[in-house]
């Protein structure tokens, strides 16, 4: 079942676009948290965004940038203001549609579901991990935190990665080595020790001290 996240401030409009697409199967929330909409997004890893332009707080654009730092997913603006200009402007944000309003709830679900075909037919949609404001895209493995893009190696990521998915546990050594270097034959431990530590020094340049907690004898934990 496809999962489609609605911001619109308009509740009425909210639950008639919710009504309508669950009539074909589509999962939907409607956001509640208007400063921030991202929480939102990660916590429900939606594979469509229906984004109004004219919200509290902060704007449609805004919500459409700060979603694209992260994720590719399909973005539909569905908004009154539907001049040229904030089309145009729409789309150069990233958009992929725009609907204008009042729109036709049956034409909106056929453009859902086009754009659900088209990007998800052919590959499956990916996850992003999200603590403490950095955001980990596993579709391209990339680490985003304050809108900067924080190169990682491969081993760096893997490690994230397997620490961010068991967020609030404590993951073993060996279980971070085993997930890094897929091999019977022997791995130094200071190898791994090695790893976490320059990746550290790249969390802490980036503003993320402390991200990661030793726990001495055990593992490591991001809580």
């Amino acid at each position: 079942m496809y999962r489609a996240l609605i911001v619109e401030d308009d509740r009425s409009i909210a639950k008639l676009i919710k009504e309508q697409a669950q009539m074909w199967e589509i999962e939907c929330r409607t956001a509640e948290n208007f400063r921030d909409v991202l929480s939102d997004f990660t916590e429900f890893q939606p594979h469509i965004v229906l984004l109004d332009i004219g919200l509290p707080i902060y704007n449609g654009y805004h919500w459409c940038k700060e979603i694209r730092k992260i994720s590719n997913v399909p973005i539909i603006f569905i908004s009154s203001a539907s001049d040229n200009m904030n089309i145009v402007m729409a789309m150069n944000m990233g958009a992929d549609d725009f609907i204008a309003k009042p729109f036709d709830g049956t034409v909106l679900i056929a453009k859902m579901q086009a754009l659900l075909r088209r990007t998800y037919d052919f590959a499956q949609s990916a996850p992003v991990l999200q603590h403490r404001g950095a955001f980990l895209n596993t579709g391209d493995d990339t680490l985003c935190f304050n809108g900067e893009n924080i190169p990682l190696s491969k081993n760096e990521y893997r490690i994230l990665f397997c620490l961010m998915e068991n967020k609030g546990r404590i993951v073993s050594r060996e279980k971070l080595m085993e997930r890094l270097w897929k091999t019977q034959q022997f791995i130094d431990e200071n190898t791994l020790t090695v790893n976490i530590n320059r990746l550290r020094k790249k969390l802490d340049a980036a503003g993320l001290k402390d991200f990661i907690t030793t726990k001495v004898g055990v593992g490591y934990l991001i809580e």
